[in-house]
């Protein structure tokens, strides 16, 4: 089995430190350190596209995993995932943030990549890169080192799930890092741990 057939909740947060390298269209590779996740469990994870079924957006999410998962929101934003899990499981992590390499921009000089849609501009990702292999050029993520300490908190933005799904705590970031979507300091000391309260069962309560 590899790394990226383990399930989301696992992935999500072995892949804080690892490295984003991106070769942009004008021909120049960016790179990221991530500091920020969030998985999305299966088709019973009322907040995965998948719960939906499946659809031509979403068959990249069926396997085989470590392949990346590119669609678009509200018409404006590419978000970056990665498939995990067992071929017809379909799971992925998306990856919120990351801390740019020194002198990264994106093509049109963004800076940032503290949310989901500016990594991508940061990155220069797009659903050019739908269903390409995260282990090859133009798109590679390479191990790195592990956070001094990882805070787990609920998904950001998934209310439309349900409390159940919303409260899951399935977002996984890096406690030290600046650049996260969200900071910790706004959720305040009850909204995160170092541990995180469980995900629903497949068969969540109605």
């Amino acid at each position: 089995m590899s790394f990226y057939e383990l399930p989301a909740e696992v992935v999500a947060p072995a892949l804080l430190g690892a490295t984003l390298e991106v070769g942009g269209r004008d021909g120049v590779t960016r790179r990221g350190r991530i500091v920020e996740t969030e998985a999305y469990v299966g088709a019973h994870d009322l907040a995965c596209h998948a719960s939906k079924g499946r659809t031509a957006r979403t068959e990249v999410m069926f396997g085989p995993a470590g392949r990346a998962y590119v669609y678009l929101v509200y018409g404006l934003h590419e978000l970056f995932n990665v498939v995990t899990g067992a071929p017809d499981d379909p799971q992925a992590v998306l990856v919120r943030a990351v801390e740019p390499e020194a002198g990264t921009s994106g093509p049109d000089g963004h800076e940032r990549g503290d949310g989901p849609g500016r990594l991508t501009r940061l990155l220069d990702i797009d659903r050019r890169l739908l269903g390409s292999p995260v282990d090859r050029p133009p798109l590679v993520l390479y191990a790195g080192a592990p956070p001094r300490e990882v805070a787990v908190t609920p998904r950001v933005g998934v209310s439309y799930a349900g409390p159940e799904w919303a409260e899951a705590t399935l977002r996984f970031v890096d406690a030290g890092s600046s650049h996260l979507s969200v900071s910790l300091a706004r959720l305040g000391p009850s909204g995160y741990s170092s541990r995180g309260r469980r995900a629903p069962s497949r068969t969540p309560s109605t």
